[in-house]
């Protein structure tokens, strides 16, 4: 092990033992890494573990011809004017540079040039696996302010019976949007403390080789940020330094219930998206295919 790996370790070993504040951010963010990995030029990130010969294989899952929409409800008030959306790695910068160490050539509100959501002209298409946390833990949804753990992550792949495998796309379900359906006024879906994964997963994302993670929340990490220092923590590690897609907005209870029917919870997800020039989102339709 080389010098530098092992002061990375050690670091990591420190900050999961105690508080997390934008140092972790910074040290963790550095050692999960993917800058460079994939070529200098490489601006799909993780999306490279999504090959023809994986999509081919999430294919095969298809047993009955089940079509289950992922995406709300036109009508839904909170998220009726954003759906469903992929965030695309130019979203997140810090220290002058977003994935890849490229420099953002523009403001966000003008675009983004490096890194843009033009990039993902065939959409996400591949493997998924739906984690569903609520019904695990027997509830509607989970509190508010919810930080799933890798460990909690784990636990209910192995209570659903399957597994995360490389260039898979995780859909996590908190019960979030189950819960403002339950509320029709919708207050607080897109700002208030919610529940999502904490940034000690980015660790299990990164080892897992997870393509994208998609949620039916607002924001994929939960809130408010765990870090005092550091807004979206999660998104910096992932984002900026794993090269990961995020998706928000995804409506999972119908898919809950799909799975919940037949036991599977891996299938064919498809989740194109409407072609928007140095875009920082488009909204998409994600369907599972089961």
């Amino acid at each position: 092990m080389t010098q530098d790996r092992e002061q990375a370790e050690r670091a990591a070993s420190r900050a999961e033992s105690s508080g997390l504040d934008q140092r972790t951010v910074r040290e963790w963010g550095q050692r999960y890494s993917n800058w460079g990995r994939f070529g200098p030029d490489d601006e799909l990130g993780t999306l490279n573990f999504i090959t023809p010969a994986r999509v081919l294989a999430a294919a095969s899952l298809v047993r009955s011809g089940l079509v289950v929409s992922c995406a709300p409800p036109p009508s839904t008030p909170a998220v009726a004017a954003r759906g469903a959306r992929w965030e695309p790695l130019a979203r997140v910068a810090y220290a002058g540079r977003v994935y890849n160490g490229r420099d953002p050539a523009a403001l966000p509100a003008h675009g983004a040039s490096a890194a843009a959501i033009d990039r993902l002209a065939g959409g996400i298409t591949g493997r998924a696996v739906l984690l569903d946390l609520a019904h695990v833990a027997g509830r509607p949804w989970l509190d508010e302010g919810t930080r799933i753990q890798p460990q909690d992550l784990d636990a209910c792949a192995e209570a659903l019976g399957v597994t995360v495998d490389t260039g898979d796309i995780l859909l996590v379900r908190t019960g979030r949007m189950t819960r403002c359906f339950a509320d029709p006024s919708w207050q607080g879906y897109a700002s208030a403390p919610a529940p999502g994964l904490s940034l000690r997963c980015a660790r299990w994302l990164y080892e897992r080789e997870v393509a994208a993670v998609a949620c039916d929340a607002a924001n994929v990490e939960a809130l408010p940020a765990e870090t005092p220092d550091c807004e979206q923590p999660l998104h910096q590690v992932a984002v900026r330094d794993i090269g990961l897609w995020l998706g928000n907005g995804f409506h999972l209870d119908p898919l809950s219930e799909a799975c919940a029917a037949d036991g599977r919870y891996a299938f064919l997800l498809a989740a194109p998206i409407f072609p928007s020039p140095q875009g920082l989102g488009a909204p998409i339709h994600p369907v599972a295919i089961k």
